[in-house]
């Protein structure tokens, strides 16, 4: 269910089922075009359109049309992009089909309408197929990827505790306003996003191994889907825990999320550098150090309130 060298997200994994794959629409194109192209005469027949002078040519023309479907989403590098020219060509099929339909009469009008509506079945599924294989590949383009780590002073089994506690994590990572676990494996997240809007999710643990990793992931339908891994690798020396953090997520603007994020100084490995720092604090003093002179991430506001670090007056020292 979860692969050992990468985070996964819902979206990404992959096609949604209930779709043909692209190369099986191919397969499709290559039967219609041959038939188209080899029997032209008992198609126009079947499809209500045999008294049409020029459907003799027409057809053997739709039939090129589908060999060249065929052959991009069969022997194609990006079959899935083919998708959307059987989309186009559907839509042109229905266009004829609708004028052929509205100049015939009785059983020819009926045996057009038939072919209309199986026409119109095979676009669906066309358009279906185009959107489920299009649309996971552009989400793995827009996919922004972390792999962070700090070491803390404690042993894996007390970093791994901390973190299991998913309700610990706003204690740490300034986005989160709040985490609410539903169950040992669910959990609802309510974040703030750039510019102070509030972004909320529901998240599921994909793996659990006690002192050693946590994985977890958005559940479908969320508007920024995420995932997430942490390790707890004992540190050389007996000198603590590496904590090692692996994040995935989807902006749904892509580059152009990322550039707003920035413009209001969230910047996403920044800000997950900061978490890290203050996971660091809690897990080994209880608090979050703070001073006059570090800032609480690198948001603009936050930047304009901070003041140089002074040292302590005397009187307090």
């Amino acid at each position: 269910m979860y692969r050992s060298d990468e985070v996964l997200l819902p979206e990404l994994d992959g096609p949604e089922p209930a779709a043909p794959s692209p190369r099986a629409l191919g397969w499709l194109s290559l039967a219609l075009g041959v038939g188209a192209i080899a029997a032209p005469g008992p198609l126009a027949r079947l499809a209500g359109v045999d008294d049409s002078p020029v459907a003799r040519t027409v057809i053997p023309a739709v039939g090129a049309r589908e060999l060249v479907h065929a052959a991009g989403l069969i022997g194609g590098r990006r079959p899935a992009g083919w998708t959307w020219t059987r989309v186009a060509g559907d839509a042109a099929d229905l266009a004829l089909l609708g004028r052929a339909w509205a100049d015939r009469c009785g059983e020819r009008r009926r045996r057009v309408g038939l072919t209309t509506a199986v026409i119109a079945g095979i676009a669906a599924v066309d358009l279906v197929t185009a959107v489920r294989h299009v649309r996971p590949r552009r989400a793995g383009r827009r996919v922004i990827r972390m792999d962070l780590g700090v070491t803390v002073n404690r042993s894996p089994a007390e970093a791994y505790r901390f973190w299991r506690d998913v309700e610990n994590l706003p204690r740490f990572m300034s986005h989160l306003e709040s985490v609410r676990a539903e169950d040992l494996r669910r959990s609802h997240w309510t974040a703030r996003g750039p510019a102070g809007r509030r972004i909320e999710w529901d998240a599921e643990i994909v793996e659990d191994q006690p002192n050693r990793s946590l994985g977890w992931r958005s559940l479908p339908g969320a508007r920024v889907p995420n995932a997430g891994r942490v390790r707890f690798v004992p540190a050389p020396g007996d000198r603590g825990t590496e904590v090692r953090v692996q994040l995935r997520y989807a902006p749904p603007a892509g580059a152009l999320g990322r550039a707003v994020a920035k413009l209001f100084g969230e910047e996403p490995e920044q800000q997950v550098r900061d978490d890290l720092r203050r996971f660091k604090q809690v897990v080994e003093t209880g608090e979050v150090v703070r001073s006059e002179g570090s800032p609480d991430g690198i948001s603009v506001r936050q930047q304009l309130m901070q003041r140089p670090a002074q040292p302590l007056p005397a009187a307090r020292r």
